[in-house]
């Protein structure tokens, strides 16, 4: 199929019915819709495929500026074929009509008589064959044309066909009113994906969305808007401008209708375009004196706008008809319609600047003040592309270098920090320096920091850049200073990829320097930075940051609240508010936040046994990660993955992971990085059984006996330092951890915890008489099965001490538990060695599940699964629980074979039956 008709399956087999119905009865169909919908592509492919069935094709089409030429059109289609030429020069009325001898056609009576006489002469020359008429633009026919060709549709007898298209609410000499219609709208999304991949394989996702989001599934768009940008604005290494530029035939497709109406319709309209929001009020005080709202009519009735009954609210009916009336206006006429916007949104500040920036030409330092001011409210409140638009415009209009460069180093920084503009900031830092020469700004440094960090820099070189810019920065640091902040957590993130003791002195001294420093500054010191050492007061000051943060609307902040949660098991409130900072409508202006969340939903996911949903999770961090160039960012979700892959058993897979960490954070000394990889390297060895080895990775990441100092690693690998010391016969090793571990108090730091080290307690019990007992307290833990992997590796050890203690009775109810639990999880690896003990002590596993088909499933995947079992599709149920679409597929994939079905439409029986299980 051409790719221009991707998408229009379904139209192509109303025509192929429609032309298959010619020869038996004949007929007329008209293809109705907006500009650039892809009608002609339509006709061009029905009139090949008549063509390659033996249909004799006649063609014409109407011409915009040719439409008072008396039967041009009629004379385009007879003379598109020789025969019927021939034919209409033989009839009297119609060589007449069509020029080639003298006469007079006269009214209707005269059209009635020519239509007739086509319709013969078709009839005529057919020999056999059909015949079809296609044509095309019929809002722009002649008159005389128009007349005669909607008489002839009305006529047509068997073995002739009448194809045309037409602008929807088009004025037009063609009276279609009768005829069948077919009308044509907008390509749906996966097909305009579809469309702009197969034309331009190259583009950056995110320019890809933005070019779908503009085009509203157009055809003629999705095609030609790519053409007017530029090389890097393709590959998304510059931002794209607030409104795309239309190509000269985008532009003709609208120009028509806007140019024909009046004078002040085409005021209002600009006005409207110019105001973005539709507000009513608004244009209506920007007009005032100049012409009312009365003129809309007339653009409502060439369905160029609408009004929104419910909210009042003024609409483009597409976004390039809005692009077309400002792109047909003068220079002059946008700034002074600014200017008067600017008026009219008195009192509202970001909306004033605005349109005073787009309104300023020279630079003026009282309005670049304001839209700095507008920034900062924008990116507060978690809009970062206007932001950073406003800042850059702000930057423009600055007449002092100084404060130019300054400008930009924030839009730099809110780039770095929000947006996910990264490749944007050294040409921005660059042009900052080239402004103001000298040392770089709080804001510069933090951007500068970040592109290091996730290009060819490395942790030494952003911590030095930062902790250097926070010593430089005077005088006293003030509280309310939200760059300060914003440094501190950046560094507070540095020390953390680090992972050595050296780097913090310089973060506490920075911190020391506020009077009064933010509450979740300190509390993230301590439960991520070192939470080890997080005593009581601080996880309950963080407990209150994660109420706080429930209904906090800023997604940065509850972000950094997750981050503060995530080492210390305290992310399950904000679940939600993550799935929305992920996958929510901002998720593609908030690129940074963005990743940030999804990898927390995967730590979350990690230890709660969701590892479909953290695949999910995942891959969609791990492309944003990879579009916007966020390396560094990308190393916590594949290093989880990996997690992942070793546990199911892939070991080749998880060691390739393994190894790109190694790499990557060997050379920018990244220690987190490096123990990411010993982690995946010591669940590899543990799978396999090779437990000295297990032992030589996980003690690389933490000496057994010793929680080091800003190792957060030290409490994820508890359990699997324990196992390996006392599988690979280190029971003094294995007891010291315990006994350190005791004394950090780990057992106060969460339940998880709790739970963990009373299992790695009973793995380093001497006696079977201390070990039941340290087994029975750590499954007697209420909430245990929020951890089935490590739960299930409880129920593993302690089976097999039960196993080797003789007590095979006993035994096999626990290594059945964890046998079920591990093929739940799909942890090959682990479910062998359950089965191995199994059948040692004369046991066997009774299925899938604990509880036989379906108990396996989580309880998100029983919700997604019922969901579509209600009739839901992919992006509704994602929608719903704010997932993506593939997420929720990956998890209806992962349902099928537990309920024993492979498709969708038994769905509904199997959970039917489940229910009565």
């Amino acid at each position: 199929m051409e790719i221009s008709l991707i998408g229009r399956e379904s139209e192509m087999r109303t025509l192929a019915d429609f032309l298959a119905d010619i020869p038996r009865a004949g007929g007329t169909m008209v293809v109705l819709g907006d500009p650039g919908v892809g009608k002609t592509a339509l006709l061009t492919e029905a009139a090949g495929r008549a063509g390659a069935g033996r249909m004799s094709v006649l063609r014409t089409v109407g011409v915009e500026y040719r439409a008072e030429t008396g039967y041009g059109a009629l004379r385009q289609l007879l003379t598109s074929s020789p025969a019927t030429r021939t034919a209409a020069v033989r009839s009297p009325a119609l060589a007449a009509a069509l020029g080639f001898q003298h006469g007079t056609i006269t009214g209707d009576l005269g059209h009635e008589r020519l239509a007739d006489e086509v319709v013969s002469l078709l009839a005529d020359r057919a020999g056999g064959r059909s015949v079809l008429l296609v044509v095309d633009d019929a809002q722009w026919l002649d008159r005389a044309s128009a007349d005669v060709l909607a008489r002839v549709a009305r006529l047509l007898a068997p073995g002739i066909g009448m194809l045309t298209a037409a602008r929807a609410a088009h004025e037009s000499f063609f009276d279609h009113t009768g005829l069948p219609l077919h009308e044509v709208g907008p390509l749906d999304a996966a097909a305009a994906e579809g469309l702009l991949v197969s034309r331009y394989p190259a583009l950056a996702p995110r320019v890809r969305q933005r070019l779908m989001a503009d085009a509203e599934g157009n055809p003629l768009a999705l095609l030609e808007l790519p053409t007017t940008l530029t090389g890097v604005q393709l590959a998304a290494a510059h931002a794209l401008p607030p409104r795309l530029p239309l190509t000269q035939r985008l532009r003709a497709a609208f120009a028509s209708r806007i140019s024909a109406l009046p004078a002040a319709t085409r005021h209002l309209l600009l006005v409207a375009a110019l105001e973005g929001s539709g507000n009513a009020h608004v244009v209506r005080r920007a007009v005032a004196g100049r012409c009312g709202m009365k003129y809309w009519a007339a653009a409502e009735r060439s369905r160029l706008v609408h009004t929104d009954e419910t909210t009042g609210r003024l609409e483009f009916r597409h976004p390039l008809i809005r692009s077309a009336v400002v792109e047909l206006s003068t220079g002059e006429q946008r700034r002074s319609v600014h200017r008067v916007l600017a008026e009219a949104w008195t009192g509202v500040l970001e909306q004033r600047a605005w349109h005073l920036g787009r309104a300023t030409v020279d630079p003026d330092e009282q309005v670049a003040a304001l839209l700095e001011e507008a920034a900062e409210l924008s990116a507060g409140r978690g809009d970062g592309p206007s932001g950073v638009a406003a800042m850059v415009r702000a930057a423009d209009l600055s007449p002092d270098g100084s404060a130019r460069a300054r400008r930009l180093a924030k839009a730099a920084y809110l780039g770095a920090t929000l947006t996910g503009n990264l490749r944007d900031v050294p040409r921005l830092l660059g042009v900052a320096r080239q402004a103001a020469p000298g040392p770089d700004s709080l804001p510069a440094a933090v951007a500068t920091s970040i592109h290091l960090l996730n290009s060819y820099g490395d942790i030494d070189t952003a911590h030095r850049v930062l902790s250097g810019a926070m010593d430089a920065h005077r005088p006293r640091h003030d509280v309310v200073d939200a760059t300060l902040s914003d440094a501190l957590f950046t560094l507070l993130m540095v020390c953390f990829y680090g992972g050595r003791a050296d780097l913090w002195p310089a973060f506490d001294q920075a911190l020391a320097k506020l009077t009064s420093p933010p509450e979740l500054l300190e509390v993230t010191r301590a439960t991520f930075g070192d939470p080890a050492r997080a005593d009581a007061g601080a996880l309950a000051r963080l407990d209150a940051e994660v109420g706080s943060a429930l209904a906090a609307a800023d997604a940065v902040q509850v972000v950094r609240v997750g981050i503060a949660a995530s080492c210390v098991d305290r992310l399950g409130p904000l679940e939600a508010s993550l799935r929305r900072i992920g996958y929510g409508e901002r998720a593609s202006d908030n690129v940074f936040p963005a990743i940030q969340a999804l990898v927390l939903l995967c730590h979350h996911a990690w230890f709660a046994g969701r590892w479909d949903e953290l695949r999910g999770a995942a891959r969609d961090a791990l492309e944003l990660s990879e579009e916007y160039a966020y390396t560094l960012r990308s190393w916590p979700a594949a290093y989880l993955v990996a997690n992942v892959t070793a546990a199911r058993g892939d070991f080749a897979a998880a060691r390739r992971s393994a190894d790109r960490m190694d790499q990557w954070g060997g050379t920018r000394r990244a220690h987190t990085v490096r123990h990411y990889a010993a982690h995946v390297r010591t669940l590899i060895a543990l799978g396999e059984g090779d437990f000295e080895s297990a032992y030589q990775h996980v003690t690389s990441i933490a000496p057994a006996g010793s929680f080091p100092p800003f190792n957060r690693m030290a409490l994820w690998v508890l359990l699997d330092t324990v196992e390996a010391a006392v599988r690979s016969g280190r029971h003094d090793a294995a007891r010291r951890h315990v006994h350190a571990a005791r004394e950090a108090g780990l057992e106060r730091t969460s339940e998880r915890l709790h739970f963990v080290l009373l299992g790695a307690e009973a793995l380093a019990a001497c006696s079977d008489a201390e070990a039941k007992l340290r087994f029975e307290a750590a499954l007697s833990v209420e909430g245990r099965q929020r951890w089935p992997f490590e739960l299930a590796r409880i129920h593993l050890t302690y089976g097999e001490r039960l196993r080797r203690g003789r007590a095979p009775a006993q035994a096999r109810g626990h290594l059945t538990i964890a046998a079920e639990t591990f093929t739940g999880l799909g942890a090959t690896p682990w479910a062998d060695r359950a089965h191995k003990e199994l059948r040692a002590c004369g046991g066997s596993v009774r299925g899938a599940g604990a509880g036989g088909r379906g108990s396996a499933l989580t309880p998100q995947q029983r919700e997604i699964a019922h969901l579509a079992a209600a009739g839901l599709t992919n992006k509704q149920i994602g929608e719903r629980l704010f997932l993506s679409p593939r997420t929720v597929s990956t998890h209806l994939h992962a349902v099928f074979p537990k309920l024993g079905i492979s498709s969708r439409a038994a769905l509904r029986d199997a959970l039917a039956s489940l229910e009565r299980i």
